[in-house]
C-alpha cells in the first residue's frame, strides 16, 4: 500500500465537541495526505466543524451514487414520477430531494473540466482528486501507465472501514467491475482493466493486476462482505464464457477463500432472495454477465434479476449484524447509460428505481447513528426546453401556451415547422426511427443534409425512443456543470455549500468519527 506514516489529522476547530473528536491519526500515504486536494478537503471539514457543533457521530455511512444523474436528470425523473401516478408531476419530490442537507459539487478531474466516472469515485474514496480514467492512482501518474502506479496508490474509504472492523458492501446495476464500484477498492491506472485480458504488454510486465482479481484479494480486514451487481464475465474463464485468459475462476477462488465461513455466491435475483443471510456472513452475487438490465427492462420483460431497492435492503440486511458498524457504497450505473444512448426513457427510470432504494435504506436505518449520503459522479447533456406548459409529459412533444397562458392543444412547431420533444441532447445519437429496426443503424444524426425528423407521427414516449441531439456523435458526452448531494442522518449537517468532489471523503470521515488508518 505503499509508505504509512502517522500524522495527526487537524480537522477538529476550538470548541467542536467530544464526539467528533475521536478522529485521531491517519496512516495513510505521505503524498495522500500532503495533495493540495486534501489538505483543502481537511481545512474545508474543520470549518464545518467549527460551525456546526454535534454530539452525533455515524457508526454506519450509506454513499448511494447515480451514475450520470445531474440536475436536469432530477428534474426530469421527478415530473416523470409524479407522471406515472396520474400528476402533473412538476410539484413531485424524489425519496432523497426532501433529504434536509443539500450541497452542490464541483466533478472536474484533474485534467479534464468535463470528467470521467473513474477520477470523480476516487475524489469521493480517497479525498483526492486525479486524472480522467485512472483509479486510486494519484495524478502524479499516468492513464494506462502501470510503471507510474507505485509510490501514487490511494487508499480508500472502504479499505479504512475494513482495518476498524467495520463491515463492507458494494452494490451496482454496472459490472462490478466499471469505474465507480471498483473505485472503491482497487488502484489500476486504466479502468478498462477490468479482467486480465485487457491488460496492455506494458501493465503486465509491471505487475498490474487486474481490477476483478483484486476485488477477490483485498487483503485489507477480512475483505469486502456484500458484493452484488453485474459484470460476471470478468471473473470466469473464456471457456466458460467469460473474458478471462490465465485459467482463472475468480468466483471459485472467492468461495476457496471464505470456505471456513459462511459464504453465498448467487446468480439470479431468486437465489438473493431465498438466501439466509442470518446464517451468511460474506455475500457475493453476480447477475449478468455484463452490465445488468434497465430497470424498465427488468420489470417488462419480467427477468429474474434483483433491483437495486432489493439488492440495497438484501445488503443492510447483512451487514447490520456487525455492531461496529458498516460502509455501504450503492451505484445505478445504467443511469449514465441510458443518456449515453440519448434514452431518457431509461435513464429516468433508473433514476426513479435509485430514488426507491433510497427511500427504503432511509425507512430501514436507524438515522441516529447511520449517515445517508445521496449524490452523483457527473452529469450528462440533456436538458429540458421548450416552455412546455404545466403536465406536459416530460417525455412528450412540447406543447406551450396560448397568450391568454392557457394550453393550446397541440404540439409546437419549430422553425422547420416540426415539433420538438420536452427532453432533448446537446449531443449524441439523435433519433431512432421506431418504425424500422432498433439496432444502431436505424439512429439518424442530424446534419445540413438531413435535417431534423419528423416526429409528428412517432410515440416520443414508448420505450426505445432517442431524443433529438445538436451535435451527432458515436455517443451522447458527460457534463461538467455542478451535480447535487443530499444528506440526512447522523453528521449530515457538515453537507452544505458548494464543495469539491473530494471533499465527500473528508465529509464521510468527519462523520462517523473514523480513526483513521489503512493497515
Amino acid at each position: 500500500m505503499g509508505k504509512q506514516v502517522n500524522r495527526a489529522l487537524r480537522i477538529l476547530a476550538a470548541g467542536t465537541v467530544t464526539a467528533m473528536s475521536s478522529i485521531a491519526l491517519a496512516e495513510l500515504p505521505t503524498y495522500q495526505q500532503t495533495s493540495s486536494w486534501y489538505a483543502n478537503g481537511e481545512a474545508a471539514l474543520a470549518a464545518k466543524l467549527a460551525d456546526t457543533r454535534t454530539e452525533k457521530s455515524a457508526k454506519n455511512v450509506i454513499l448511494f451514487v447515480g451514475d450520470g444523474m445531474g440536475v436536469s436528470t432530477l428534474t426530469a425523473a421527478r415530473i416523470l414520477d409524479g407522471q406515472l401516478r396520474g400528476e402533473s408531476g412538476e410539484e413531485n419530490l424524489l425519496s432523497f430531494e426532501a433529504f434536509p442537507h443539500t450541497a452542490l459539487i464541483k466533478t472536474y478531474n484533474t485534467n479534464q473540466q468535463t470528467p470521467d466516472s473513474a477520477g470523480t469515485m476516487t475524489a469521493m474514496m480517497t479525498g483526492v482528486k486525479t486524472r480522467a480514467g485512472m483509479i486510486n492512482v494519484d495524478s502524479d501518474g499516468l492513464r494506462a501507465d502501470c510503471a507510474g502506479v507505485a509510490g501514487n496508490e490511494l487508499n480508500t474509504f472502504i479499505e479504512l472501514m475494513e482495518d476498524q472492523g467495520r463491515s463492507t458492501g458494494i452494490v451496482s446495476t454496472a459490472r462490478i467491475t466499471h469505474a465507480t464500484p471498483a473505485a472503491t477498492y482497487a488502484r489500476s491506472p486504466e479502468r478498462n482493466w477490468e479482467s486480465n485480458d485487457g491488460l496492455s504488454e506494458e501493465a503486465v510486465a509491471n505487475g498490474c493486476v487486474d481490477i476483478a482479481a483484486q476485488l477477490v484479494s483485498l487483503d485489507v480486514g477480512d475483505g469486502i462482505d456484500v458484493i452484488l451487481g453485474g459484470g460476471r464475465r470478468h471473473f470466469i474463464t473464456t471457456d466458460n464464457g467469460g473474458k478471462r485468459t490465465d485459467g482463472r475462476d475468480l468466483t471459485a477462488e472467492w468461495r476457496d477463500r471464505y470456505s471456513e465461513q459462511r459464504a453465498a455466491y448467487v446468480q439470479s435475483g431468486s437465489e438473493l432472495a431465498g438466501t439466509d443471510l442470518a446464517n451468511t456472513d460474506k455475500l457475493l452475487g453476480l447477475f449478468t454477465a455484463s452490465h445488468m438490465s434497465y430497470d424498465a427492462d427488468r420489470t417488462a420483460q419480467a427477468k429474474d434479476e434483483p433491483s437495486i431497492a432489493e439488492m440495497t435492503g438484501r445488503a443492510i440486511e447483512l451487514l447490520s449484524k456487525n455492531e461496529q458498524g458498516y460502509f455501504l457504497m450503492v451505484e445505478s450505473g445504467r443511469i449514465d447509460h441510458g443518456h449515453h444512448a440519448g434514452s431518457a426513457y431509461t435513464a429516468l427510470h433508473d433514476t426513479i428505481a435509485f430514488a426507491e432504494a433510497v427511500k427504503a435504506a432511509a425507512e430501514t436505518v436507524n438515522l441516529d447513528d447511520t449517515l445517508i449520503l445521496v449524490t452523483a459522479d457527473h452529469s450528462h447533456v440533456m436538458t429540458i426546453a421548450g416552455y412546455a406548459t404545466r403536465g406536459n409529459p416530460i417525455l412528450g412533444k412540447v406543447e406551450t401556451n396560448d397568450s391568454h397562458g392557457a394550453p393550446t392543444g397541440a404540439p409546437a412547431l419549430a422553425k422547420d415547422d416540426l415539433p420538438y420533444t420536452a427532453l432533448s441532447y446537446a449531443n449524441g445519437l439523435g433519433f431512432a426511427d421506431l418504425g424500422g429496426e432498433t439496432n444502431a443503424d436505424a439512429r439518424y444524426y442530424l446534419s445540413a443534409d438531413t435535417g431534423r425528423k419528423d416526429l409528428t407521427a412517432t410515440d416520443t414516449q414508448a420505450p426505445g425512443f432517442h431524443q433529438e441531439a445538436m451535435v451527432p456523435l458515436g455517443s451522447e458526452s458527460h457534463a461538467g456543470e455542478d451535480i447535487t448531494l443530499h444528506a440526512i442522518g447522523a453528521g449530515a449537517q457538515l453537507v452544505q455549500g458548494t464543495l469539491e468532489q473530494n471533499a465527500v471523503f473528508h465529509l464521510m470521515i468527519g462523520a462517523t468519527g473514523l480513526p483513521v488508518s489503512a493497515e
